[in-house]
């Protein structure tokens, strides 16, 4: 009988070795019938995100470019459906250092659970590989480090995908606080609301488990940090915050072993059918007999131990202050945000109901957001309020993208793949260091709330924070 993979055993073999004892491995070279030029990638991670966002829309856009050489998984059965559904015909591997060793590649992209991305970004760059990972970089400051060292020691690169850098929206706002338009910016309200069908569904899977997505404040929140990081152009310095698990989790009167087998689904509002949705079927359901997870989760099971509810005050070393959220049961979706300046305040806001024509269908929100269709410009508006001091409030326009993330997705991937040397004025594209201040972000935060303390970002990793980012 076929010996079955766990995911214990898996990051057991793939995270003790160097890439030395990689190559002293007895893995002979795939042949690769390689177009000269073309840039070789692997992804490690094949589950929605590595075939939906890094699979089919590169191979479909980009081919002419790249080529994949290998893709990678714990999961063989996901690796399989995951060269139909992007279209390619190179080989899967559920062995990290296997795949490494035998396709050579020039780029390793990085798409599995965040507690397991050091293993494999640092690896890669011991290889000699240039990384591109999903964020967060990682999951805790000794990961962090880890990461860090490996990338000055190799030469080669890190680059983090934060893809709301590139959004019609956020790229406004950024141009107005880059040309000054309210004067110095001294604080800032940022607050972000999911709804019960997104926010729920990260407490389905793996993300509720702080060991694995080191909580929303990380998984979730770096995303949000990293705009802040980029919007005030300068790094954190000290974190306080609040935070709590009440309405998920072991906050319930009854719970189930997952949706498919819950005796409770007629009663429960979080009810979720999978069997509906034919991806989730093909992509999960059908292959958890390899590793046992499961999609459908129970949202109340007991050992659900990440917060639900986020509050958190920052302070920059150019001492910008900011108070941020984080919800996860809103009834809609969407975000606020204002820069208080000196001089005025800029304020914008993503998705509220009673600002939109139309109300949208929040269970399908997330699916629309994520759709990698090409970027259509819909007729609608985004708004930017500009608020002088004992002046006037001029309102700006920004034409609403119709793709994924405000249209951010399909920049970033230009930026990557076809205009790499592009100039990159407002300082799009993302390294190691900024994907680790996001990150140590929310590290900090997520030890303020347990340690209950305020914590120094200095005293996390070798970083210094520095009062202008710069390049």
């Amino acid at each position: 009988m076929e010996k079955q993979m766990n995911r214990r055993t898996f990051l057991g073999t793939t995270g003790t070795m160097t890439a030395g004892a990689l190559l002293a491995k007895s893995y002979p070279l795939i042949e690769s019938e390689s177009v000269p030029g073309k840039k070789r990638l692997a992804i490690v991670g094949t589950g929605s995100r590595g075939t939906s966002f890094w699979g089919k829309p590169v191979q479909d856009e980009y081919s002419d470019l790249i080529e994949f050489v290998g893709l990678c998984d714990i999961n063989p059965g996901r690796v399989e459906l995951a060269k139909k559904k992007i279209g390619v015909t190179c080989p899967g591997f559920t062995d990290f250092d296997e795949m490494l060793v035998k396709t050579k590649p020039d780029t390793v992209i990085v798409t599995t659970v965040d507690a397991t991305h050091s293993i494999f970004i640092i690896k890669a760059l011991e290889f000699g590989c240039d990384v591109i990972t999903e964020k967060p970089l990682t999951t805790d400051e000794v990961k962090c480090q880890a990461i860090l060292d490996a990338e000055r020691k190799s030469g080669k690169k890190v680059l983090v995908a934060f893809n709301y850098r590139h959004g019609t929206l956020f790229t406004a706002i950024k141009e107005q606080l880059a040309a000054k338009r309210v004067g110095r910016i001294t604080s800032v309200d940022f607050h972000w609301y999911l709804n019960t069908f997104h926010g729920a569904d990260y407490f389905r899977r793996w993300h509720g488990h702080i060991n694995k997505s080191g909580s929303l404040l990380v998984h979730k929140a770096s995303h949000h940090f990293d705009l802040l990081n980029w919007w005030i152009d300068s790094d954190p310095v000290e974190v306080y915050a609040y935070g709590s698990l009440e309405h998920y989790g072991r906050n319930h009167a009854f719970r189930g072993a997952n949706c498919r087998l819950c005796a409770y689904s007629s009663k429960c509002k979080f009810y979720f059918d999978i069997t509906k949705n034919k991806e989730m079927m093909d992509l999960y359901v059908a292959n958890e007999k390899f590793d046992g997870y499961i999609r459908d989760n129970c949202l109340w099971r007991d050992n659900i131990d990440i917060f639900d509810k986020m509050a958190v005050q920052i302070k920059y070393a150019n001492n910008v202050q900011v108070s941020y959220s984080l919800t996860t049961y809103s009834p809609y979706e969407g975000l606020t945000i204002a820069f208080n300046g000196m001089d005025g305040r800029i304020d914008s806001w993503e998705d509220l109901p009673w600002r939109t024509k139309e109300l949208e269908d929040q269970a399908q929100k997330h699916a629309k957001e994520m759709s990698q269709v090409k970027n259509e410009v819909t007729g609608e508006f985004n708004e930017i309020m500009v608020s002088d001091n004992f002046g006037k409030t001029e309102q700006l326009k920004v034409p609403l993208v119709e793709s994924g993330h405000g249209g951010g997705d399909g920049r970033l991937h230009d930026r990557i793949f076809r205009n790499p040397g592009a100039p990159d004025p407002l300082l799009h594209m993302a390294g190691s260091r900024d994907g680790a201040m996001s990150a140590l972000l929310g590290i900090a935060a997520r030890k303020s709330i347990l340690e209950g303390r305020v914590v120094r970002i200095e005293e996390l990793t070798d970083l210094k924070p520095h009062p202008t980012r710069g390049r």
